[in-house]
């Protein structure tokens, strides 16, 4: 059968906006964008907590609401994830067609990727991470990570290539150290891995791709160097299953999951145009809210800006001083003022990151009230913040110490095979069956 042959762009996405922030309110407006991250301002400078609601409206997303929820659960016959159940993955694109295809068996696999900007992760990378394992776990689905080393050399201007690369091998080890299915995961550096059929639908999407578009989705100006106008092709290739042959074979039916913070939506709005010029099926996606940094929920968490970040290599005492020095308090100016109107735990940071890593419901509610309350103190707070994160981090730093080079080359081997079936749906009869009984 011939391949399926790009398009020409179409005019309704190609006269719209895909960038929200468009003429928006410089110094006052939240921006999103793939690259930065910022809460509204108010007339004194400081910037809000992320809208989401807004982002939501504006992107086009569907909220994840109680009953999608309770579906995953029903057909999984997990329990749904933290991450979850506190609304921190928040928003989705055709989640529930992806549930359609596991309730009938049939295959989907699992797309995330990491830019790799230092030679560690920081706390804020692991939410993807962590989130793909539990879904890896739950559907029993393949799993392909893409390490932009290409994209981190193109932004940053002080980055050598080398370093880039070098950075992403770094970076798979922390990666393999939260517990994926080595049988079921491929991890790939596009410096590596470009060619045959990844490199063909780089082209096939680029070629659907105008240079307005990317400019309207991206905010690109004239300065910008032309590997970061191309790059949105590289990074949608990977929702198409034919760019991994040795995993899927040739055809390019199988849709994927693409769990990511909102900020990655608009590469992959695009992705699902193209998608449907290409006859290709629409990647799933399935939207997390930012991490804070420790400067306040405001900003997103940056590898690059070392006063924002724990990383997974910070040992005890530098996590616990990092916290106690410039994590942002939503407490009382003084113990006093705390005690009698309570603190705030919607803008406090040790609260905030608490939410994405205790596991305790019921604990995390206690806090919650009590913080509110003012009979559960900033240091107090920050005091668990501490032992939560610290005990994390130091489970993956244990974890890395035994990820081998032999392990990191069976992760990222583009000729080994990989399982692609699907664990059974528990949450009755396959559809198939029923149809079946019906007749």
């Amino acid at each position: 059968m011939a391949e399926p042959q790009p398009q020409p762009p179409t005019t309704e996405l190609a006269a719209t906006s895909l960038n929200p922030n468009e003429n928006a309110n410089e110094g006052q407006e939240q921006k999103v964008t793939p690259w930065e991250v910022e809460g509204a301002k108010g007339a004194d400078g400081k910037a809000a907590a992320i809208d989401y609601d807004r982002l939501v409206e504006q992107f086009g997303t569907r909220r994840i609401d109680a009953d999608l929820i309770k579906r995953f659960e029903d057909l999984t016959g997990v329990r749904a994830h933290p991450f979850l159940r506190r609304g921190l993955f928040f928003s989705h694109r055709d989640l529930a067609s992806i549930l359609d295809r596991f309730e009938k068996g049939k295959p989907f696999y699992l797309y995330t990727g990491r830019g790799p900007s230092s030679g560690s992760m920081h706390t804020g990378h692991m939410v993807p991470f962590l989130f793909c394992k539990y879904l890896q776990d739950a559907f029993h689905a393949p799993l392909v990570i893409q390490l932009t080393d290409d994209e981190k050399f193109l932004f940053k201007q002080e980055l050598k290539l080398e370093e880039a690369h070098a950075f992403a091998i770094q970076n798979a080890k922390d990666i393999i150290a939260f517990g994926f299915n080595p049988d079921l995961t491929f991890m790939f550096s596009n410096l590596d891995y470009m060619g045959g059929g990844f490199y063909a639908n780089v082209q096939k999407i680029a070629k659907c791709i105008t240079y307005s578009q990317a400019r309207a989705a991206f905010g690109f100006v004239d300065s910008d160097n032309i590997g970061k106008v191309h790059f949105a092709s590289i990074q949608a290739a990977p929702s198409f299953s034919n760019t991994f042959p040795h995993i899927f074979g040739p055809k390019g039916d199988i849709p994927c999951l693409i769990p990511c913070a909102i900020d990655q939506d608009p590469y992959f709005r695009i992705t699902r145009d193209v998608a449907v010029r290409l006859k290709y099926p629409k990647p799933a996606l399935i939207h997390a809210q930012f991490f804070p940094a420790l400067q306040g929920s405001g900003t997103k968490m940056s590898a690059s800006k070392a006063e924002t970040a724990i990383y997974i290599t910070d040992t005890p005492n530098q996590i616990k001083k990092k916290i106690n020095s410039h994590a942002f308090s939503g407490g009382g100016a003084t113990a006093e003022l705390h005690r009698e109107f309570g603190g705030n735990p919607d803008v406090d940071v040790a609260f905030q990151w608490l939410k994405f890593f205790l596991e305790d419901d019921e604990e995390l509610e206690t806090i919650e009230r009590t913080y509110r309350a003012g009979t559960l103190s900033t240091s107090e707070l920050k005091k668990r913040c501490i032992e939560v994160v610290t005990a994390i981090v130091v489970d993956i730093q244990e974890r890395r110490k035994g990820v081998t080079d032999e392990l990191v080359r069976k992760f990222m081997d583009p000729t080994e095979k990989k399982i692609v079936q699907l664990k059974e749906p528990v949450g009755g009869i396959k559809v198939e069956e029923k149809k079946a009984a019906k007749k």
